[in-house]
């Protein structure tokens, strides 16, 4: 059971919320909390005071005042008139972390609601709904505004979830769940939609995923090293002490572990001066990119426990910009781009172990070189994944368009920024997954020295077999895929990257 108070919610509980069925439950001392504003918000009101989103329309209909008994149609309208999106369901992982997020935000006790609508929230994460939310549709400021409307819809019992794969009414089915639709009160619906859970939601999953593929990254890049017979010369700390980032030193620390007692890189320290920029420069470039991963961490662990509605409520009410998507923004665009570098440099790495002039191996790494094509056409994959890579890898925060007749004329974009994220994570773990391919064939062909490697070398050929001849990669690339993923690997060969 994992219970939230709005302050000390971790990445990894949000994880196992999003990808398992753990129970969550809310604070007692967030109750409290929670119970204070919203008296706050109900004593302004019994003042008279003009608060946005409880008494006025949204964005440019601020002006528009709302009489007393409009005031829990207004909510219920607005989650009704924002249920605007387009493109395909959110996946289900995401869905199950916007609800959480959502819930915890609220729980902070800064945002006016009953502590009914957080249990709400969570009753449905505790008995799996999922909201059918379409993907596209937020521009990241006022929150996701779209996404969120959706996922409150079914709350109140409008709205559609996904049920067996289906879009069906959600109506039915939280009757067959024993789940009862709430009656949204002032101030509730705004709260509920106005938030950045959707950009989140993506930022905190594509995070977790980042340091997996990550730590992968580097055992891949370790077995083109053993492969190629590089100099270890590279990796040697002193270079990292007269410049001193401590993420290039700590992926030449791994890197050094990795390829302890290979007798091929032994023989290449020996005979070569030095080696070429995508094997010489990885703890530089993979450094970069665990610095670019350090910084978006702290980001997205910061936002976990924040409360990023308006307007919100201290003393006083206030109306302010916390809901706006720019630091998420920002952040899912550093890491896109950094990933997108990772998955350069590992394309060409499988290059330079592919190509015989330059690896002095047999050509692809094929048996029969002309009779048999190899892994030629593995390498094609992953400049194909580098390429789409390129494209989305553009910072879609460096686009602004305006909304809601100019009173909301500049938008962060980051539900894109986030969005595209995750499918460059994907890619870049295809083209780390083509990577380990091509160090298996190398190393049944050519052997393998050293413990880690030999580790490496065992788990693969027990989960994948024997990868000798031509024969068709697809299946054997999404299985390596699968394996990075759940992170099996790592509980033989250890890497430490923090």
């Amino acid at each position: 059971m994992i219970i939230i108070n709005g302050d000390a919610l971790t990445l990894d509980q949000v994880i196992r919320v999003a990808d398992g069925l753990e129970k969550v439950s809310v604070s007692r001392g967030a109750v409290e909390r929670i119970m204070a504003s919203r008296k706050r918000i109900e004593k302004a009101m019994e003042e008279g005071s003009v608060i946005y989103g409880v008494n006025t329309g949204f964005g440019d209909l601020i002006n528009v005042r709302i009489e007393k008994e409009r005031i829990v149609s207004l909510q219920e309208n607005l989650l009704k008139s924002h249920s605007s999106g387009y493109g395909a369901p959110v996946e289900k992982r995401v869905v199950r972390a916007m609800i959480l997020l959502r819930a915890n935000s609220l729980a902070k006790g800064y945002s006016g609601v009953r502590p009914e609508i957080v249990e709400a929230l969570l009753e449905l994460l505790n008995k799996d709904v999922i909201p059918f939310i379409p993907e596209k549709g937020s521009v990241g400021s006022s929150g996701d505004l779209s996404p969120l409307a959706h996922l409150a819809s079914v709350l109140i019992g409008e709205g559609k979830v996904l049920d067996g794969g289906k879009i069906v009414d959600s109506l039915p089915l939280l009757t067959a769940k024993g789940i009862r639709p709430v009656k949204l009160d002032a101030k509730e619906g705004i709260s509920l939609i106005n938030g950045t859970s959707y950009m989140l939601s993506n930022l905190a999953i594509a995070v977790k995923d980042a340091e997996n593929l990550i730590k992968h990254s580097l055992i891949s890049a370790a077995m083109i090293f053993h492969l190629l017979g590089a100099t270890e010369r590279a990796l040697d700390q002193r270079l990292f002490r007269v410049r001193p980032y401590e993420e290039h030193a700590i992926v030449a620390r791994e890197m050094r572990n990795l390829i302890k007692g290979s007798k091929r890189i032994q023989e290449g320290t020996i005979n070569r001066v030095q080696d070429a920029y995508s094997l010489r420069c990885v703890p530089t470039v993979l450094g970069s990119v665990l610095q670019t991963f350090n910084f978006v961490k702290n980001i997205a662990k910061r936002e976990l426990n924040s409360a990023t509605d308006n307007p919100l409520v201290f003393d006083q009410v206030i109306s302010g910009c916390n809901f706006h998507g720019e630091p998420l923004a920002l952040a899912s665009d550093y890491l896109g781009i950094a990933m997108t570098e990772l998955g350069n440099i590992a394309e060409r790495q499988i290059f330079r172990a592919l190509d015989s002039t330059l690896s002095g191996l047999k050509p692809f790494l094929a048996e029969n070189p002309g009779e048999e094509s190899g892994l030629m056409i593995a390498q094609y994959v992953a400049a194909a994944l580098c390429n789409e890579n390129k494209v989305l890898s553009y910072p879609a925060s460096a686009d602004t368009i305006p909304t809601s007749a100019n009173q909301e004329d500049h938008n962060s974009m980051g539900a894109t920024s986030s969005r595209k994220l995750l499918r460059i994570i994907e890619n870049v773990q295809g083209i780390v997954a083509i990577e380990m391919l091509v160090g298996l064939r190398g190393m049944q062909m050519y052997g393998v020295s050293g413990e880690e490697l030999e580790k490496v070398f065992s788990y693969l050929r027990e989960e994948v077999g024997d990868v000798a001849g031509d024969r068709e990669t697809t299946s054997i690339i999404a299985r390596i895929s699968e394996l990075i993923r759940s992170g099996k690997m790592l509980e033989r060969v250890h890497v430490r990257i923090n």
